[in-house]
């Protein structure tokens, strides 16, 4: 059994809807792949992604990104909270498990965040640029810091006596010093969104030997305090220089 990691599909590109389209339906059925986040804010297309993606492995987890909780144009007041349900309920149907995965001797534990400006303060123009600031809705009284502390309070860790190796995964950044020190200063502006220093203290608690993550974009494998952090973005289309196209096997029994 191999374990891949894959983030930020944004299959709303056709070039990134046909990889997962032409993706073999033969050569991972003994595997399974770790999917965190970012996938299509449409229900239909998230539905017919996570299907295919299901039917060429033995077995996909998933944690939804930012993207994924989007509900802007959609009728009614719909909050990001209930389409994060609805995320949910529509992954277990494709077959996809949003729960710890023990196989084997393996436990593969998903942890849900957001991001709360642990990592620093949002300036006026990411206010200004950021979509999810006009793309989700929250209920009431509940901003950034308060939809990470409802998704961290959700996470779950199941790991039975007796487990030989813990992998861990998260859309969001669980530390700052993920961000490669070559990121040019005018991109540092995102900080503030990438993640929480919250989520790091759950995966401290877990203390994975793999720790995986998405949403920056930028693949990545860094070894931090005993842990690896493995970032694998398949990403924009025009990201060909810090996203990768391919799945990345990170381990395997």
């Amino acid at each position: 059994m191999r374990i891949f990691a894959l983030s930020d599909l944004h299959v709303d590109y056709e070039a990134n809807a046909r990889w997962v389209r032409d993706l073999s339906r033969h050569d991972y059925q003994d595997d399974v792949l770790i999917l965190a986040g970012d996938i299509t804010h449409r229900l239909p297309l998230l539905q017919l992604t996570l299907s295919t993606l299901a039917s060429c492995f033995e077995q996909v987890l998933f944690v939804p990104g930012n993207h994924d909780l989007w509900v802007f144009g959609e009728a009614g007041a719909r909050t990001s909270l209930e389409k994060f349900e609805e995320v949910q309920a529509l992954a277990e149907s494709c077959g996809v498990s949003t729960r710890t995965f023990n196989k084997h001797g393996w436990s593969i534990v998903p942890l849900l965040s957001w991001y709360d400006y642990s990592f620093g303060p949002p300036s006026d123009d990411l206010k200004q640029m950021w979509a999810d600031y006009r793309a989700c809705r929250w209920p009431t009284g509940m901003g950034p810091a308060e939809a990470t502390a409802h998704f961290l309070g959700l996470n779950r860790i199941e790991v039975p006596e007796g487990t030989a190796k813990i992998i861990s995964f998260s859309h969001f950044l669980p530390r700052l010093d993920l961000v490669p020190f070559y990121v040019p200063a005018k991109h540092r502006m995102l900080d503030p969104v990438l993640g929480s220093d919250l989520l790091e203290r759950q995966v401290r608690r877990i203390h994975p030997s793999i720790h995986v993550y998405g949403h920056s974009h930028i693949n990545r494998s860094v070894r931090i305090d005993g842990i690896k952090y493995v970032n694998n973005a398949f990403g924009y289309p025009q990201e060909e220089m810090i996203a990768s196209k391919k799945l990345l096997c990170i381990d395997e029994t």
